[in-house]
């Protein structure tokens, strides 16, 4: 009897090795092929192994283009016509669409992710009012679909894009506690807080650098506020590579390259921050808190789940940088005893609820129900 495939269809190479493996690995480990189907980047040979086989499709991941778009889903008719993967596991906006119109053309049972709104539900124009209705159509089809927070779950339920029968709230994508261990935590000067994402609006950026400029202000050299991460594609997404420099320069933070190697800055904080304005579930703040960090986050969805205010971190309000320089001030000034506290609780909130094992159990149970749906 020859071995069942299941394919993740994700919009970059890099999302798969950086976030995905973890499912990858317990596929191969259950007996599965597995064929990753995503954009082509310096990622995507890093994904082929014995068991795993990639395939290149092109996909624009910024904004709507209706031509681009229609030929992606054009490519994912073929490439599912062609290799006929028993199951298909999709991740972002996209592929969540377009993957989900192709795969039920190709009766092909698929579980999707919606793992972030993204700035398609924080806007209320002509791209969201699109997105939306796509959804609605695309969302009809999916055995299953997967929801990181229970406020996007009913969200999408209370608006009609999707039926509730169907969905599931799991908790995020899984941390790898072994890569992320856990460190006792130990204060030093100076004093470290860490905001470590793209340099987008989104985030909070502008936020935590008025909230940097605050803290050196009251604190000086006592701390230091640091900026890790990739610059935004467009000005009117954030800071750009171009406009790094003269934008940064106005503001009280150290700034770092975007790095493989996240867990390598986070030993070095004492804090980390991330002023969202939503996330699915935000991944930055699961691996800090599996490292055993005291955390600042938004009191929004996607980290309100994470972050228990006064437990393992504080929470701040949302767009103001001022409650942020607040809650990055009561974190300076907490004793090194209780920010041990807080940092043994954030990794035992991880190991209790976003594990590894947690996730892709989660999927496992879902793919292996769709499989008996189908041989019926």
């Amino acid at each position: 009897m020859s071995k069942k495939t299941i394919a993740l269809l994700v919009n970059t190479s890099w999302n798969i090795y950086n976030f995905r493996m973890n499912i990858v690995k317990a596929l191969t480990d259950e007996g599965y092929e597995v064929l990753c189907i995503a954009p082509q980047d310096n990622y995507s040979m890093k994904l082929v192994s014995d068991q795993v086989k990639y395939i290149p499709v092109k996909m624009e991941n910024r904004g709507v283009n209706p031509w681009r778009d229609f030929l992606l889903f054009l490519s994912l008719c073929k490439v599912f016509r062609t290799h006929r993967p028993d199951a298909i596991l999709q991740f972002t906006i996209k592929p969540n669409i377009y993957g989900s119109m192709a795969a039920r053309l190709a009766g092909i049972p698929v579980i999707n992710n919606v793992s972030g709104l993204g700035t398609v539900f924080l806007n209320n124009n002509l791209s969201s009012k699109v997105a939306m209705g796509l959804y609605k159509v695309a969302f009809r089809s999916p055995f299953k679909v997967f929801f990181q927070n229970s406020e996007d779950r009913a969200l999408f339920i209370d608006r009609g894009l999707v039926k509730e029968s169907i969905t599931q709230v799991i908790p995020g994508s899984g941390v790898n506690l072994n890569r992320f261990a856990y460190q006792s935590y130990k204060r030093k000067n100076p004093f470290v807080f860490l905001m470590a994402s793209r340099l987008i609006h989104d985030k909070g950026l502008f936020e935590y650098l008025e909230a940097c400029n605050l803290l050196n202000a009251k604190f000086g050299e006592q701390v230091e506020c640091w900026l890790q991460g990739a610059p935004a594609d467009t000005e009117q997404a954030g800071i750009t590579k171009e406009q790094m420099q003269s934008i940064l320069s106005g503001y009280a933070v150290k700034y770092f390259p975007f790095t493989d190697s996240i867990e390598e800055f986070l030993k070095k904080a004492e804090v980390v921050v991330l002023p969202s304005y939503r996330e699915g579930v935000s991944r930055m703040l699961l691996e800090s808190a599996a490292m055993g960090k005291p955390l600042i986050a938004t009191d929004v969805p996607g980290c309100r789940e994470i972050v228990r205010s006064g437990y393992n971190g504080l929470l701040c309000k949302v767009k103001d940088a001022k409650d942020l320089s607040r809650a990055m001030i009561a974190m300076f000034e907490k004793s090194e005893k209780e920010l041990q506290t807080m940092g043994a609780h954030s990794r035992q909130l991880v190991e209790k609820e976003f594990s590894d094992e947690v996730v892709t159990s989660a999927y496992l149970k879902a793919i292996n129900e769709a499989l008996i749906k189908t041989e019926r």
